[in-house]
């Protein structure tokens, strides 16, 4: 599978999870509104259930319109504002979160995982597996917000990287991998 290929026919997405892709950015909001009414999805309501069939395409037709680097900021913008339980205190456990989040907002068949693969905290690095259909920037930018809500206060840097060691889901594969460095 590529980016935007669901994973079962039957997954369906929480309408906050779609909410917060035109809420992510100020510019731009009516246009991925109006995207996403293209592909059947409009007058969202934050408790209902949309297909991820229907979500993946709209998020495709938004991908190729805005780029790369505006797919990261949305996907930054994702847990920004998230509010976490008190016992989510540190880098693993906030980048262990995202699996949770993730499946609380995902129902109905296979919808793939983000898996924290390794964590070293004398080392300061981390890697985490993305099995999703999601674009690999979209991930990248998630990764990196939590990333940076939880880390290390004696850390100076951060950065988060794509393994393209690894298959990717640019080049078809079902995941990505990137490093994480604080």
């Amino acid at each position: 599978m590529a980016q935007f290929k669901p994973f079962a026919d039957n997954v369906k997405v929480l309408g906050q999870t779609v909410t917060s892709l035109i809420d992510a950015l100020d510019s731009g909001k009516e246009v991925r509104e109006q995207i996403l009414a293209k592909h059947g999805i409009s007058n969202i309501d934050p408790e209902k259930w949309y297909s991820q069939e229907a979500w993946l395409k709209a998020f495709e037709e938004i991908s190729n319109k805005v780029g790369p680097s505006t797919i990261f900021m949305i996907g930054k913008s994702i847990p920004e504002s998230a509010k976490f339980p008190p016992e989510i205190d540190s880098l693993e456990k906030g980048l262990g979160a995202i699996n949770m989040a993730y499946k609380m907002n995902h129902k109905g068949g296979d919808i793939g995982y983000y898996k924290l693969v390794s964590f070293d905290p004398k080392a300061k690095k981390a890697v985490m597996e993305c099995n999703n259909p999601y674009p690999s920037d979209f991930d990248r930018g998630i990764i990196t917000t939590m990333a940076r809500k939880f880390r290390p206060k004696n850390s100076f840097k951060l950065e988060v990287n794509l393994d393209t060691s690894k298959p990717t889901r640019l080049s078809g594969a079902d995941s990505c991998t990137y490093n994480i460095e604080w």
